[in-house]
């Protein structure tokens, strides 16, 4: 059941497009199939662990989080637009979503190793939004309307979670997106006020580990 209460969550911003906007290409690489260069680590069947068997088809061999090859298409901007809402309401549905990549892991997941390395791959590929939150990627804020529509398909209706394939991989992502309006983002005091408080969230991880 409270799969089904953050639905309309995720799924509200793909709903409101409703305009379409010439598509705009960011970033660099291909999303054909990467080829290794020169010391890239592959884990395909890393420590001869069969469940890890063409893990480094989804991002490529030397993309192990998303970040060296990724295309960004804007097909939608500013006609989705931010809805605030209290911060306990915001916290909440992003634990939901930390607890549900807990379930799918241990789960889906039996080799105790392919657990780490996956997990690590989620943690690093979702840990480049920072860097696009603080514009110093070079990517638009903002999120993939074609692989948010795959969130009802996570789980079916007895609760469990799905196994069949959703019909992308990681160079996908960023090929579909919308960028939502109505922040208040400010090119001249923006930049100094997002660095201060991304310093004191920095402090407040550090300070409790």
């Amino acid at each position: 059941m409270f799969t089904k209460v953050v639905l309309q969550f995720i799924t509200f911003s793909a709903l409101l497009i409703g305009v379409m906007s010439t598509p705009v290409l960011y970033g660099s690489g291909s999303t054909e199939r990467i080829s290794p260069r020169g010391n890239a680590i592959s884990f395909n069947h890393w420590g001869g662990h069969a469940s890890l068997d063409n893990f480094d088809h989804f991002y490529g061999v030397d993309n192990f989080d998303g970040s060296v090859h990724f295309n960004q298409v804007v097909e939608q901007e500013s006609h989705v637009v931010c809805h605030a809402q209290a911060i306990e309401i915001i916290q909440q549905r992003l634990v939901v979503l930390q607890e549900m990549a807990k379930r799918i892991i241990t789960e889906q997941i039996c080799e105790v190793e392919t657990q780490i390395i996956v997990f690590q791959q989620f943690h690093a590929s979702v840990g480049l939004f920072d860097h696009d939150l603080r514009r110093i990627s070079g990517h638009r804020v903002g999120f993939d309307s074609n692989i948010v529509s795959h969130f009802n398909d996570i789980v079916d209706e007895s609760g469990s979670i799905t196994t069949h394939d959703f019909g992308f991989s990681g160079l996908d992502v960023g090929s579909h997106t919308v960028v939502v309006g109505g922040h208040n983002w400010d090119d001249f005091r923006s930049p100094s006020t997002v660095e201060l408080a991304h310093r004191a969230a920095s402090g407040a991880v550090v300070s409790v580990h």
